[in-house]
């Protein structure tokens, strides 16, 4: 099994849609539903089915699937938000948007719909409009996976240069997730740019223990060249020599070993 490295370019709106993806199988009958619990329950079947397919690529399967939802209840916000998903993956961004706009309007209160179209106006560029869309999900108490819509909302706001707000999200996120990974990873990073190297340290250290206890995590060229920016505040010569060399034998052309050699550069 390869290791996982720890980035946070993660490919834009595939890996912030990725985690959302219903994987699983449901079963569905082709019965007429003459009650209405049991065309929602229809309608929420073909939905569930259709986002599966899709986070499996197979977008004829997903459109089929959709397609019946969308007969049984034309106005579902469930079925528009992952009709926005297929438009997006077919390169109709305006088609996409439509449907995201339409399912939050039908049900301003299904956070999944605001958070496809947070991660669409994401990869658009759009980041006030996304930093919106993930804020308004975030209140959302309920939502099974909020720690990635804070983790979501703290890219917006650093890419828009609010690294303060950036780092109160993504130290929620990481508080929802009982500390995974990526949010120690950006918490400290982030930290360490706004010039709280002591904070950036102590997060770094929680995610160097997950690293050491997990061996299908290994580092990234972001996750070393925090390492040394914070072993540099901290004096430690011995880490930092050994992160360097991890950066430049595994990494060498990586932007954060350019990175790197630009910092050394600065203090000569």
């Amino acid at each position: 099994m390869p290791k996982k490295t720890l980035s946070r370019r993660f490919a834009a709106v595939a890996t912030l849609l990725g985690a959302l993806f219903i994987t699983g199988c449901v079963t569905t009958t082709d019965s007429r539903f003459s009650r209405e619990a049991d065309r929602q329950k229809a309608v929420e079947s073909y939905v569930q089915l259709a986002t599966a397919y899709i986070g499996q690529g197979n977008l004829e399967r997903a459109r089929h699937h959709l397609d019946r939802a969308l007969e049984l209840a034309p106005d579902s916000s469930a079925a528009l938000a992952a009709q926005g998903l297929i438009y997006n993956s077919d390169g109709e961004p305006e088609l996409a948007e439509r449907s995201f706009q339409q399912a939050i309007s039908n049900d301003s209160g299904y956070t999944r719909a605001r958070v496809y179209y947070g991660a669409f106006l994401y990869s658009q560029g759009r980041m006030e409009e996304s930093r919106d869309q993930f804020r308004a999900a975030s209140r959302d108490t309920e939502y099974s996976d909020r720690a990635s819509i804070f983790y979501n909302l703290g890219m917006t706001q650093e890419r828009l240069g609010q690294l303060d707000d950036a780092i109160v999200s993504y130290r929620r996120a990481s508080e929802l997730s009982r500390g995974d990974a990526r949010s120690l990873l950006s918490l400290s990073r982030v930290m360490a740019d706004s010039g709280d190297m002591a904070g950036a340290a102590r997060y770094y250290d929680r995610l160097l223990l997950i690293i050491q206890r997990n061996q299908g995590l290994q580092h990234s060229p972001e996750s070393l060249l925090t390492g040394i920016r914070i072993a540099r505040y901290l004096g430690d010569g011995n880490q930092e020599s050994s992160m360097v060399l991890q950066l430049k034998n595994k990494y060498p052309e990586s932007v954060e070993y350019q990175q790197y050699k630009a910092l050394i550069s600065n203090d000569k």
